[in-house]
């Protein structure tokens, strides 16, 4: 694609090297952008593509999200006796207050999606090897401060949704050993939700996460920078390639798409309202009381096993692997990422499939017909309800893999790969079914 919104690109044939992805020390191209992009970069990354620009989008949300948080902050009160009602204030005695709260609601929501997409990205496109390999955890970190950054915030209209919402998060850490009491106390500043915990919330929300996500963003960028930018696609060959200047040919295209975001983003914060329910009230509890829609997997898991291997084991065997993806040996040389192309597509295909297929059935049999604590009654619930539907959890995985070697590859990367998708389908499945599925009393409800 040489020709794109009238800029006609002047090219040249180089070998990749370091040289061409440094500015000049003086003249054109001498400018604060190009700290964040190397001097040249090649042609085939400026083709647009489905997930082209995810990285961008994500820095134009947050960006929104600071403007818009910093209007809010005038005008919100963060105590129990006033914080519903400086809401309301906002949405409906400021003008354009409603529009702001809309835009701040929504830009987090599409911020967490977005973020999520861009890892993804990130791994089917092999970007995580060395020397990239650290950027890929600082990229989880960023993903965790800026799910934590929309919980923190979660609470601040302190409605009824918020409330319990909050609540049924923050008692999941009773689950924790050892440390879980102590933890949720901390976080709630006390025993229950209340006054201490939205101010230890606001703090959080205002300053500490948003400031942490500044200080990894400002290293995400800078180790990308140094790694020589963008990956090439899996399709073109590194050792020759087709570059261009950064200014203008990327810079003008990435502005077309903030663009197209934000009118994006306005017009759905037009449309639809930020949710707010009644004022929080303690005393009486909706039914479901759910957690926040990205929790709602963990919560939907607690459902199916013990407590502890919903909420301790299992979440942290999948992080601990996510984080472990760019340090396993691969059969490339010095750790490069090399996917089967024959089977690349196949293996995700049928990764998703399998995660589509087999939990649902597992949800609705565990709901209906598997009941585990009926066949072991003279064993502890740990061990009935945790330890044999893990094994069993295990079991299939293990099958599965099996099924992966002997039909696609045997390669390392492949049933990584194969894993990463498996795991990643079930847990969206578990949070669809969480959040539209589940009725009173957290039955279903179909």
């Amino acid at each position: 694609m040489s020709v794109f919104l009238g800029l006609k690109m002047n090219v040249e044939k180089v070998n990749i090297d370091r040289t061409n992805t440094r500015p000049p020390k003086s003249g054109k191209g001498r400018n604060f952008l190009l700290h964040l992009h190397p001097y040249r970069m090649p042609e085939a990354n400026l083709r647009f593509t489905h997930t082209w620009g995810l990285g961008g989008m994500a820095v134009t949300l947050i960006l929104m999200q600071l403007f818009t948080g910093i209007l809010l902050r005038f005008h919100y009160e963060a105590s129990p006796q006033a914080a519903y009602d400086s809401i309301q204030r906002i949405q409906e005695g400021l003008v354009f207050g409603k529009f702001v709260r809309n835009i701040h609601h929504w830009s987090g929501m599409f911020l967490i999606v977005i973020t999520f997409l861009h890892l993804v990205r990130v791994f089917l496109s092999g970007a995580f090897a060395a020397p990239r390999h650290w950027n890929w955890v600082i990229g989880v970190a960023l993903l965790l401060s800026v799910v934590f950054i929309n919980f923190t915030g979660y609470l601040l209209p302190w409605d009824q949704l918020s409330y319990w919402a909050v609540t049924v998060s923050t008692n999941m850490l009773d689950y924790v050993p050892w440390a879980g009491q102590w933890f949720k106390e901390l976080i709630r500043g006390g025993v229950e939700v209340g006054a201490a915990t939205l101010l230890n919330f606001y703090t959080f929300h205002t300053g500490v996460f948003p400031a942490l996500l500044v200080v990894l963003m400002l290293i995400h960028f800078w180790k990308v920078r140094k790694a020589g930018g963008v990956i090439l696609p899996r399709n073109i060959s590194s050792s020759e390639v087709v570059r261009v200047e950064t200014n203008p040919h990327l810079i003008k295209r990435e502005a077309v798409v903030a663009l197209a975001l934000l009118a994006f983003v306005f017009l759905f914060g037009t449309i639809i309202d930020a949710p707010l329910q009644e004022k929080a009230n303690p005393a009486f509890s909706p039914n479901p009381a759910k957690a926040p829609w990205y929790f709602q997997g963990i919560q939907e898991l607690i459902l199916h096993f013990h407590p502890f291997f919903a909420v301790v084991i299992i979440p942290l065997i999948l992080l601990a692997g996510v984080v472990a993806i760019p340090f396993l040996k691969y059969s490339g040389s010095d750790g490069e990422v090399d996917f089967t192309k024959a089977s690349y597509h196949k293996i995700i295909l049928w990764s998703a499939i399998t995660a589509i297929v087999f939990t649902p059935v597992l949800i609705v049999m565990d709901e209906y017909v598997l009941h585990p604590e009926e066949f072991f009654t003279s064993v502890p619930t740990f061990i009935s309800e945790g330890l044999v539907p893990f094994l069993f959890l295990v079991g299939m995985t293990w099958l599965f893999i099996v099924f992966i070697k002997k039909k696609f590859s045997n390669k390392k990367i492949d049933l990584v790969l194969a894993l990463f998708v498996l795991f990643t389908a079930a847990y969206l499945i578990l949070m669809f079914f969480g959040t539209f599925l589940r009725g009173a009393e957290m039955h279903l409800a179909f």
